[in-house]
């Protein structure tokens, strides 16, 4: 346990520093080509005589600012990924200029590449003329300059701060009527069963442990389904027979499990709102689905609970502060993976759906093995 503590913690205080755009996240690749493509499209406007000629150069410049810009993308991608995963062995700086040097570099490179065609070389003799390729490397350096520039300040603009204090709030009015709860149901087993008191206490002292953890800390999918299982192991004490809980695996190997990272406090809140409001308000068992699936490269977690439209308690009319624990937790995603995360709810049949979609980040192996 004290091991398993100590990497918790150094995880969860270890800064992501990585200020290199995620060149295979699909908002940045989006977001990168319309700026190069306006940007291009507005300059040929300002200096053709009509429309349709800039049209015409937008498609023959294309040929060049494409390939240019998918091949900076993807290696501004593996850049991101080594600064994320080694953030001391690359400084800001480092990092920065790397995204000055790489798009000039690459414009470089596809220029010298594609000259050896004669399609290429009537359609853009400006660029073998004198002076053209450096300037074309200019260009692209300064695209690549103002593109990192943006997502950093994009990055910090959309900082955790704001969802962090929405978190303090909710929890706030929640934890202490769980807490409450969790003590009163420990203290009846204190002089029936001394071990399970004792054991519910181990695991409300980790809950207590995570929720101090810093919002913008990562965790892995196993050690968030550990927490998820203790949790539910208090709340079994209380609820009894009524609570039921399905765990399902679909294409999800031990590997992806271990290894898949996700934010902390994912997957818990969705599992107490269904506890909370599938279960509290059932006189009979209820039951708790909880799906884990893997493919293509994306970890996509279903979590199902009863819903009586009838009871003024279901899921589907959720108060005001658990509206604000699923937004914040939609946020959170949308933070982290921007438009390749979803949070979705859906309400059919009398179970409400909770849908969580986003993509299979592996994390470090040395992490992985300090823990256990």
């Amino acid at each position: 346990m004290p091991n398993d503590q100590t990497a918790d913690n150094a995880q969860a205080q270890q800064p992501n520093t990585a200020v290199i755009p995620d060149g295979c996240n699909l908002g940045v690749v989006f977001r990168a080509l319309i700026a190069v493509n306006l940007a291009v499209m507005a300059a040929l406007l300002l200096h053709s005589d009509s429309v349709t000629a800039a049209l015409n150069s937008f498609v023959e410049s294309a040929m060049l600012i494409e390939p240019a810009c998918f091949l900076s993308l993807s290696i501004l991608c593996g850049g991101h990924r080594l600064a994320s995963r080694f953030p001391l062995r690359f400084p800001l700086f480092v990092q920065r200029l790397s995204c000055w040097l790489v798009p000039a570099l690459v414009t470089i490179a596809v220029i010298r590449l594609l000259s050896g065609f004669d399609w290429f070389l009537s359609g853009f003799s400006h660029l073998s003329a004198a002076g053209g390729t450096p300037l074309a490397a200019c260009v692209a350096a300064l695209f690549g300059g103002a593109l990192q520039h943006y997502f950093e300040l994009r990055a910090k603009a959309f900082s955790p701060v704001l969802v962090e204090a929405r978190l303090q709030a909710l929890q706030a009015r929640i934890r202490p009527h769980f807490l409450f709860n969790s003590l009163n149901a420990v203290l009846s087993l204190i002089r029936t069963e001394p071990r399970r008191a004792e054991a519910a206490l181990e695991d409300l002292a980790d809950l207590i442990r995570v929720l101090m953890r810093d919002g913008r800390a990562m965790t892995t999918l196993e050690k968030e389904i550990r927490l998820c299982r203790q949790y539910l192991s208090i709340e079994k004490i209380r609820l009894g027979e009524r609570l039921k809980v399905q765990w399902e695996r679909a294409g999800i190997s031990d590997e992806v499990i271990f290894r898949a990272q996700i934010p902390t406090l994912l997957l818990q809140p969705l599992i107490e709102n269904a506890v909370h409001y599938g279960v509290e308000p059932s006189t009979e068992p209820a039951l708790i689905r909880i799906q884990l699936s893997h493919s293509l490269e994306r970890i996509e977690i279903i979590i199902t609970n009863p819903y009586n439209p009838y009871s003024g308690k279901g899921v589907a009319a959720l108060p005001e502060g658990n509206q604000m624990a699923l937004e914040n937790i939609r946020e959170r995603l949308s933070l982290l993976y921007d438009v390749e995360a979803q949070l979705t709810t859906t309400t059919k049949l009398g179970q409400f759906e909770v849908r969580a979609s986003f993509p299979y980040v592996k994390a470090a192996l040395v992490k992985q093995q300090s823990s256990r």
